[in-house]
């Protein structure tokens, strides 16, 4: 099979690139090309920042700033609104005036290892609870406001540390 042949094929496999993509697929491509993403530095009136914990076989295990991945035909604000939405269901107020924007790579990997990571500010209420229901402070997606930065943050994120 030639290339032009493969990537009919793999057109067929996505009917709509701005939804997302099949991950075989997805980490097909982020082994040959930067990803682009929205990091959400969450604070609220107290100064506490939203964290999230992650664990797997990407990123490692630990505490992360809320984020994800810019889809095809995607605005940067609507991505920043749907990590909101899909991972703290909720809307938050935020700054679209990006405060970093950092180049992350990591030469030991080859997929999900070269990332350009747009950084923004965003609030909250300390009225927001998150809700962890059913979940343990270990599982994927557990979201807990920090007054200072833990020390078991995602290695990808120690570039925050200093703004957490």
């Amino acid at each position: 099979m030639n290339i032009i042949d493969a990537i009919e094929v793999l057109k067929k496999q996505v009917a709509n690139p701005s939804v997302g993509l099949p991950d075989d697929l997805f980490y097909y491509i982020s082994s040959v090309t930067p990803l682009v993403n929205v990091d959400l530095l969450i604070k609220d009136d107290k100064g506490r920042t939203l964290l999230s914990w992650r664990d797997d076989q990407y990123s490692g295990r630990g505490w992360h700033l809320p984020g994800g991945i810019v889809r095809f035909k995607e605005t940067l604000e609507t991505r920043l609104k749907k990590v909101a939405e899909t991972e703290l269901k909720t809307s938050i107020d935020y700054d679209l005036n990006p405060i970093a924007i950092n180049e992350i790579i990591d030469h030991k990997k080859n997929i999900r290892a070269h990332f350009i990571s747009i950084l923004y500010r965003c609030s909250l209420s300390s009225t927001f609870v998150p809700e962890n229901k059913g979940k343990k402070s270990t599982d994927k997606g557990y979201l807990k406001w920090h007054n200072i930065c833990p020390d078991n943050l995602l290695k990808f994120h120690e570039i925050y540390r200093e703004l957490i």
